[in-house]
């Protein structure tokens, strides 16, 4: 993931008009820079430093895409034509890692509380272009169970 996250962030990032921000480095430096706005004692940047350290996509990670791209292919992209499927079903949030990786649109909604009250939710994925689709199944699903409560004001921490 650091590898991704750091050319994925880094192409982001150059790509922005006007943010003084254009790379991860320079993220860490302001990050550093402005450490108190940033709650960098609370927050960490440890994600942001591990990928600073890798150096791009190498053979192991070219290869790693590789596989990805034979399992994306063969696999879920395969199942969701195969039977027609608008989306893929799953509890909590495992399925968007894997669909991401891959290339494919994802979105997670509350579907229940823990017993401490911490939220959990559904995830629904889905092919290339299923956007607005998965968007559309989320709310009709948000809509129908009602379970999404806002946080009391109280609880922020800003």
């Amino acid at each position: 993931m650091n590898v991704e996250f750091k050319l994925a962030l880094n192409a982001y990032l150059k790509q922005l008009i006007t943010s003084p921000v254009r790379s991860l480095t320079d993220a860490i430096v302001f990050n550093k820079k402005h450490s108190k706005l940033e709650k960098i004692k609370k927050y960490g940047q440890d994600i942001f430093e591990a990928a600073e350290k890798t150096n791009g996509i190498g053979r192991m990670e070219r290869q790693l895409l590789l596989n990805l791209t034979r399992a994306s292919k063969n696999g879920f992209e395969k199942l969701m034509k195969e039977n027609k499927l608008d989306a893929l079903v799953t509890p909590t949030d495992n399925i968007v890692y894997a669909i991401s990786a891959g290339g494919y649109p994802g979105i997670n909604v509350p579907a229940g509380y823990y017993t401490n009250g911490t939220p959990y939710g559904i995830s629904f994925g889905g092919l290339k272009g299923s956007e607005p689709k998965l968007i559309e199944i989320a709310y009709d699903f948000e809509q129908a169970t009602k379970i999404r409560k806002p946080p009391p004001l109280s609880r922020l921490h800003i």
